[in-house]
């Protein structure tokens, strides 16, 4: 039996759970609390840099059996298994944590990774009364303090923080020498997404969120996901103004597909408690084509402020809210789902096919 130590979820309001620390404990950690409805792919959410700042609550209640893949590269210098090159939400939140783990790819436990990147996993609560409380009141700000520990940060206004500035890379990065120029916007990218657009038939240059891709001759543009309010892109919704009137195919997942509504002067709101999940159901407006997505974010756009430019292409069968939307003449279009789906479901791969096939 491992030694643990005792610790406690606060949330804004007031509501306390109690429970044990695995992973890193030497010090209090914040965020904001949000829950996720599948039933596997921590190692993808906890290496997905859209869930930076916040602390991950999983429903499904065993968690870490199958423990941790290794951190092999691919030919393009990737991670072959997770989603970036380290872990970016703030503590994961689980009611019941299994020290033991079995899988032909795993090489360490959740735990010790955890503790190599000063991440804090909490367990032994009841996790769906925990989300019972985010689904009646919201996503709120949280703090985790383990037994003994005395100093006790602050809650931040999250939506105050340009998260995306802090997750996209510093660099423009290269793949590939395929005929069709294609530049992807990294907003704090997964790296399903790079892979997946890394074809024999593409060049991928890779930019940060502020570069001014208007000044390269590319022949498609592509938005990633990530973290944080979309309105604090300022840069990034200014360039993709100009890249409307160079009319060349654009596609946008997640963020992207915020970023996209903003440049054209649509509007966006917070939602309550968000999507995250790989059982979400979206169907493609004008048809009967329904399919289970992958998703994660806290923000969506607000279908009735588009322009008479912009029809919504994917609607959520659950709630309603905007999953997509399509340039009525250019070769724009934009999903809120995750095609790349890592963890998820494949059913919307084809997304990318879409893209790569609009780009002459």
């Amino acid at each position: 039996m491992q030694p643990r130590r005792k610790a406690t979820l606060t949330l804004e309001d007031g509501s306390c759970f109690h429970g044990y620390t695995f992973g890193y404990d030497e010090e209090a950690t914040t965020g904001e609390v949000v829950f996720n409805t599948a039933m596997n792919g921590y190692n993808e959410s906890l290496s997905d840099p859209s869930y930076a700042h916040q602390i991950m609550v999983m429903t499904y209640p065993h968690v870490g059996n199958y423990g941790v893949p290794p951190r092999d590269k691919d030919s393009n210098g990737l991670s072959k298994f997770l989603e970036s090159d380290h872990i970016h939400m703030h503590a994961i939140v689980v009611s019941d944590y299994s020290y033991a783990y079995s899988h032909w790819n795993a090489v360490q436990s959740l735990d010790s990774w955890l503790k190599e990147e000063k991440v804090m996993g909490l367990t032994g609560i009841d996790t769906r009364a925990l989300t019972k409380v985010l689904r009646e009141r919201g996503s709120m700000k949280g703090v985790i303090v383990p037994e003994g520990v005395k100093e006790v940060p602050a809650f931040k206004d999250y939506n105050k923080i340009n998260i995306v500035a802090e997750k996209s890379p510093k660099e423009v990065l290269t793949y590939g020498n395929g005929k069709k120029k294609v530049v992807l916007v990294d907003c704090g990218a997964k790296l399903n997404i790079v892979r997946n657009l890394i074809t024999p038939d593409t060049t991928l240059i890779r930019v940060p969120w502020d570069y001014d891709f208007t000044k390269i001759d590319y022949d498609g543009l592509f938005i990633s996901n990530g973290p944080g309010d979309p309105t604090m892109c300022h840069e990034t919704i200014h360039h993709l103004r100009e890249a409307f009137n160079i009319g060349k195919p654009i596609a946008g997942t997640c963020l992207g597909n915020q970023l996209m509504a903003l440049a054209s002067g649509a509007k966006i709101f917070k939602l309550k408690y968000g999507h995250r999940s790989h059982n979400q159901p979206v169907r493609r407006v004008g048809t009967n084509s329904c399919f289970i997505t992958s998703q994660n974010h806290s923000f969506c756009v607000d279908s009735s402020t588009l322009s008479d430019e912009w029809n919504e292409l994917y609607v959520n069968l659950n709630d309603g809210t905007n999953e997509g939307l399509i340039h009525k003449e250019k070769p724009f279009f934009s999903v809120q789902f995750h095609p790349e789906a890592c963890g998820g479901p494949t059913d919307t791969l084809f997304i990318f096919d879409e893209f790569i096939r609009s780009i002459k």
